[in-house]
């Protein structure tokens, strides 16, 4: 993937790929970038998380989970997981920074 250097004004969509493991951020400039379903799991920042974390309860990784909905939040997305967790919102400006390698 080319390196990114945008943000979140630059963002014309984003959706889920055909399969569900990926989020596809398509900008302005046409350029397209893919976030993987497990690496936004792994991402989620929502309290739910942070307490497993905190309790050494969370886990190391997300083998096979895909996005099973977006929901938009204006400033960001709300994604559900096929695991059954829907708590956590990533604006924008978050998405666009797990783009970086």
């Amino acid at each position: 993937m080319e390196n990114i250097q945008a943000g979140t004004s630059d963002i014309e969509s984003i959706v889920r790929s055909d399969d569900l493991a990926n989020l596809v951020v398509t900008f302005k400039s046409g350029q397209r970038a893919f976030l993987g379903a497990e690496k936004l799991r792994l991402a989620c920042k929502c309290a739910h998380c942070l307490r497993a974390r905190i309790d050494g309860r969370f886990p190391e990784a997300f083998p096979g989970i895909a996005i099973v909905d977006l929901g938009q939040m204006g400033y960001g997305l709300n994604i559900a997981f096929s695991d059954g967790h829907t708590r956590g919102i990533y604006p924008l400006g978050y998405i666009v920074a797990l783009l970086e390698p």
